[in-house]
C-alpha cells in the first residue's frame, strides 16, 4: 500500500511539474496519445501554435528507437508504426478542422485584440504565404513553419480554398512533415545516444535549430526561385520597353521625313 501511495504521489508530482513546452516532458508524461493530441491541437486550434511540434516529432522518433528506454527512462518506448500512421492522421484532422472553422466563421475568427495567445501578425503572415505561393504550395510548405502551420488552415478556409483541394494538399503536407521528422529522429537515435547519452535535454535547442533550418529550406529555395523569376521578368520587360521605344522613335523619324522631304540640287 505504501508503495502504491508513493507511486501515485510521484505521478501527480510529475504531472504538476510538467512543462508543456518541453517535448521530452510531454513524451515522458503522456506518451503516444500525447503526441497525437498535440499534433491535432497545433494544427487545428488557434491556441495550439505554441506547442513544440517539430522538436516533439523529432524526439518521438527517438523515443520509438531501440535506445528509447536508455534516453527517456524504462517503459517509455513508443510504437513506430502507430506514430507513422496515427501522427499524420491527427495532423490532417486538425488542419481540416481549422479549414472548416475558417470557412464557417470567416474573418470573425480573427476579429479579436492582440493578446499573449493571439497576434494579428500571425494571420497576416499566413495570408502572405497563401498569396505568395498559391493555395497548394502554401498548405504543404506551411507545415514546416511554426505558427504559420496553425493559422494558414483557417486562413485557407476564409479565402475560399475548396475543401477537396485543401484535403489533398493537407494530406501531402502532413505525411511529409510528420513522418519525415519522425524518421529523422528514429534513424539518428543511435548516433545521438552514442554522442551524448541520456543528456539530450542539454542539446535539445541545437537539435531544434537544425530541424527548423531543415524545415525552412523549402521556403528558402522557393524564395530564390521566385526572386530569379521576378528578375527575369523585369529583364524581359526592360527589353520589351526598349524595343517599343525604339520602334516609336523610328516611326516618329519616318513621319518627320515624310513631312519634310529633302530635295536634291535644281537643274540649270
Amino acid at each position: 500500500m505504501a508503495v502504491d501511495t508513493a507511486e501515485k504521489t510521484r505521478v501527480v508530482s510529475e504531472s504538476i511539474a510538467l512543462n508543456p513546452l518541453d517535448p521530452k516532458d510531454l513524451i515522458h508524461t503522456f506518451g503516444l496519445i500525447g503526441v497525437w493530441v498535440i499534433l491535432f491541437a497545433e494544427t487545428g486550434l488557434l491556441v495550439g501554435f505554441f506547442f513544440p511540434g517539430d522538436s516533439l516529432l523529432f524526439l518521438a522518433g527517438v523515443a520509438a528507437s531501440p535506445v528509447a528506454d536508455a534516453i527517456f527512462g524504462s517503459g517509455t518506448r513508443l510504437p513506430l508504426a502507430a506514430l507513422l500512421i496515427g501522427g499524420p492522421l491527427c495532423a490532417i484532422a486538425g488542419a481540416q478542422l481549422g479549414h472548416w472553422l475558417g470557412h464557417r466563421y470567416g474573418r470573425r475568427m480573427f476579429d479579436r485584440p492582440n493578446s499573449r495567445l493571439f497576434k494579428r501578425e500571425y494571420v497576416e503572415k499566413a495570408e502572405h504565404y497563401f498569396q505568395k505561393f498559391g493555395p497548394a504550395k502554401a498548405v504543404v510548405l506551411a507545415r514546416f513553419i511554426p505558427i504559420v502551420r496553425t493559422f494558414l488552415n483557417p486562413v485557407a478556409g476564409v479565402l475560399g480554398m475548396p475543401a477537396r483541394q485543401f484535403f489533398i494538399w493537407n494530406m501531402v503536407g502532413a505525411v511529409l512533415w510528420v513522418d519525415g521528422i519522425l524518421l529523422i529522429g528514429y534513424l539518428l537515435a543511435d548516433q545521438i545516444y552514442n554522442a551524448i547519452g541520456d543528456k539530450i535535454d542539454r542539446y535539445i535547442l541545437p537539435v531544434v535549430a537544425v530541424i527548423i533550418l531543415i524545415s525552412v529550406l523549402p521556403i528558402f529555395f522557393e524564395f530564390l526561385r521566385d526572386r530569379r523569376a521576378r528578375k527575369r521578368g523585369e529583364a524581359v520587360a526592360m527589353v520589351a520597353a526598349a524595343s517599343a521605344a525604339g520602334a516609336v522613335e523610328a516611326a516618329r523619324e519616318a513621319i518627320e521625313d515624310d513631312d519634310h522631304p529633302q530635295h536634291g540640287p535644281q537643274g540649270r
